[in-house]
C-alpha cells in the first residue's frame, strides 16, 4: 500500500500527526494485546484443572453407573432414571472481559423443592446408582463453570489473533510507511528551499552586475 502524497509543509504536518496516532495507538494495542495474553493464560489454567476435577468425577460417577448396570435388571434401571427429578434452569448474561463479551451461565435451580435430586425410591435401585446420581449432581456446576470459561477462552483467542494482526499493520506496515514518506516529503522541500536560495542568489548576483554597470 502506498501514501499518495503531496510533498507540501501542510501535508507534512499532517502525516507527523497522522504518525503520532499511529505510534500511540500502536503501544495501546500492544498493552491491549500483552494483557489480553496474560488474562487468556490465566483462563488456561482455569480451563486445564476444571476439566481435569470434571473428568474425574465423571469417570467416578459413570463407573458407579456401570456397577449399577451389572446388580439391577434392565427393566428396573430403566424405570429408575426415566423421569429426572431435579431440573436445571441457566440465566446467560454477558460481561466485559478485556473489551471482549464473554458469556456468563448462572444456575438457577439443580434440584426440587425437597432437595432430592434421585428420580426413585432406594427399595429397587443398589447404591451404585445412588452414588452415581449424586456425583452427577455435585459436578454439575463445574460442568456449567468448564463450558463458560471455554468459551471465554475462544473468545479471547479471537481477539487476541485481531489484536496482533493490528499491531502488526501498524509496527510493519503503516508506521514504517509513514516515516518513509514524511523523510521523502522532508527531503523535497529541502531541495525546493535550496532551489529558491540558488535562484535568490543568482537574482542578487544579477543586481549587483547591472548596479556596478
Amino acid at each position: 500500500m502506498e501514501i499518495q502524497i503531496n510533498p507540501t509543509r501542510m501535508e507534512l504536518n499532517r502525516l507527523k500527526g497522522r504518525l503520532t496516532m499511529a505510534q500511540r495507538g500502536h503501544k495501546l494495542l500492544k498493552d491491549k494485546r500483552d494483557e489480553l495474553m496474560r488474562k487468556f493464560l490465566e483462563l488456561i489454567r482455569e480451563n486445564k484443572d476444571l476439566r481435569i476435577s470434571v473428568e474425574e468425577k465423571l469417570s467416578r460417577s459413570f463407573a458407579n453407573f456401570l456397577l449399577a448396570q451389572a446388580v439391577m435388571s434392565g427393566e428396573t434401571m430403566e424405570e429408575a432414571i426415566m423421569f429426572p427429578q431435579a431440573r436445571v434452569e441457566l440465566d446467560v448474561e454477558e460481561k466485559n472481559l478485556m473489551s471482549v463479551r464473554v458469556p456468563q451461565f448462572i444456575q438457577q435451580h439443580q434440584e426440587d423443592e425437597s432437595g432430592n435430586v434421585y428420580p426413585y425410591g432406594f427399595a429397587n435401585t443398589s447404591a451404585e446408582l445412588d452414588t452415581s446420581i449424586a456425583a452427577l449432581a455435585e459436578v454439575l456446576p463445574q460442568v456449567i463453570k468448564l463450558a463458560e470459561v471455554e468459551k471465554a477462552v475462544s473468545l479471547l483467542a479471537d481477539e487476541i489473533d485481531k489484536t496482533r494482526r493490528r499491531v502488526n499493520a501498524l509496527e510493519h506496515v503503516l508506521i514504517p510507511q509513514l516515516i518513509s514518506t514524511i523523510k521523502y516529503i522532508s527531503m523535497k522541500l529541502d531541495e525546493a528551499e535550496r532551489s529558491s536560495l540558488v535562484r535568490l542568489m543568482k537574482i542578487k548576483d544579477i543586481v549587483r552586475g547591472e548596479e556596478v554597470g
